[in-house]
């Protein structure tokens, strides 16, 4: 069953008033899984503060990984012999694991791909290309990752399409006003952040999947960041393609999934060809394997996507409630601690937001202030994190980011604080 906050943290978004509190009315929690991360025994004095690049990896992970190629590994699907079927049952069983992780109807309607930016690809390439037509529009928001603004860009571009912008507010929200002003019979495909890799921001996507199914157009999702940070369901989101990465969820890098609803993964052709997503190849012509075999030419990333299953199985045992109040936490902590320090700009207070914090030092670029907390065991993130129109949104080319998953704690946030103190005083 699913949590409360599952179901309305990030699946409602900022839909739910009483889904995501303002940070200050939470409850204070400690996660007590760090010593679970083995790169904190590596580097003990680390503070990790980059989780929405990629994440860390729970020894069991890792363990899960190496136990694969170490006494399961063979190729899947059609090899005769015990170990091949034992490998093709576990693949199926992670596929299994994904679909229930985000509330998929089916384990067909999961594609294993190389991660978010192959999966929007996907849809860009084979829904894109055989639907897309001159004079129909695609929507995207302004605080889009490229990830999810270069594929329909490159769409537009080949096909006569047109590319529409959903604006950010001041306060780094979107706004909904214009998205509904923007689609029009004539959108075919609203792409659209889940949790903004910068703002942190959580989109209304339920609002956003209605206002475009009324138009008649679909909606794709990139849930990158928003997969790690609370229970997500892509059926109560609305939506029609979900896409999210494996190693920003405490797994793999290399491994990613791609949710679509099966109606129209089943109308879909075929992105690449190659083994094991045909059913016949002839001279005169070729059949294509059933979904979602369809979608996964070659040999995949089995022992990836099995880890991947294992990384889901612990968020589920640590709770996606116990994330979302624990993250909200620190999120609370952070923004109180720089909003005290003199010279700092936060940039996005949106009402509802999670696990990003992106900020400005007057007189300090970006760069040089990551190098400054490089220099004290911090590990931040300084530019401009792949939204060059979020950034020329709010006058920037940079930012610093902060962003927090299980393993941080208030002890992080206050190393953070300092840490940003050392640097306004040596560039003083």
């Amino acid at each position: 069953m699913k949590n409360s906050v599952g179901e309305t943290t990030l699946a409602k978004g900022a839909d739910a008033e009483t889904s995501v509190q303002p940070p200050h009315v939470l409850t204070r929690s400690r996660l007590d899984v760090r010593d679970q991360f083995p790169i904190f025994a590596i580097h003990p004095n680390l503070v990790y503060l980059d989780s929405a690049a990629t994440s860390q990896k729970p020894q069991r992970v890792i363990d899960r990984l190496a136990r694969f190629y170490a006494g399961e590994n063979a190729n899947i699907h059609r090899g005769v012999y015990a170990l091949s079927a034992e490998a093709t049952a576990t693949y199926d069983s992670a596929r299994a694991a994904v679909a229930r992780f985000i509330g998929a109807a089916l384990p067909d309607e999961v594609i294993f791909t190389r991660g978010t930016t192959e999966s929007i690809n996907l849809v860009a390439q084979s829904w894109g290309r055989s639907v897309v037509k001159p004079g129909d529009e695609i929507v995207v928001t302004e605080m889009e990752h490229h990830s999810n603004w270069v594929p329909w860009q490159m769409l537009a571009d080949s096909t006569g399409a047109v590319l529409r912008m959903a604006p950010v507010t001041e306060a780094g929200e979107l706004d909904m006003s214009a998205m509904a002003r923007l689609v029009t019979p004539r959108t075919r495909l609203v792409a659209v952040t889940h949790l903004s890799n910068v703002l942190g921001t959580i989109n209304p996507v339920r609002r956003i999947t209605d206002l475009a199914h009324a138009a008649g157009a679909l909606v794709l999702v990139d849930g990158a960041q928003s997969v790690a940070h609370g229970a997500v369901d892509v059926r109560d989101l609305g939506c029609d393609f979900f896409a999210f990465s494996g190693h920003k969820l405490f797994g793999p890098t290399g491994i990613g999934v791609l949710y679509g609803r099966e109606a129209l993964l089943e109308e879909m052709p075929p992105w690449q060809g190659g083994g094991g997503m045909i059913g016949t190849v002839a001279l005169d012509g070729i059949t294509w394997a059933e979904v979602p075999m369809k979608f996964e030419a070659g040999t995949p990333a089995v022992a990836d996507a099995v880890a991947l299953a294992e990384a889901i199985a612990f968020v589920e045992s640590v709770g996606a409630e116990a994330i979302v109040t624990h993250e909200a936490e620190l999120l609370s902590l952070a923004t109180e601690r720089l909003s005290a320090i003199p010279g700092v700009r936060l940039i996005g207070t949106a009402a509802h937001r999670a696990s990003v914090i992106s900020f400005t030092l007057e007189g300090v670029h970006p760069h040089d202030l990551g190098t400054v907390l490089d220099e004290a065991g911090i590990a931040i993130r300084a530019g401009h994190h792949c939204a060059q129109p979020l950034m020329r949104r709010f006058g920037l080319a940079a930012t610093a980011r902060a962003s927090f998953s299980v393993y941080n704690t208030p002890d992080d946030v206050e190393a953070l604080g300092r840490g940003i103190e050392r640097a306004r005083a040596l560039f003083s």
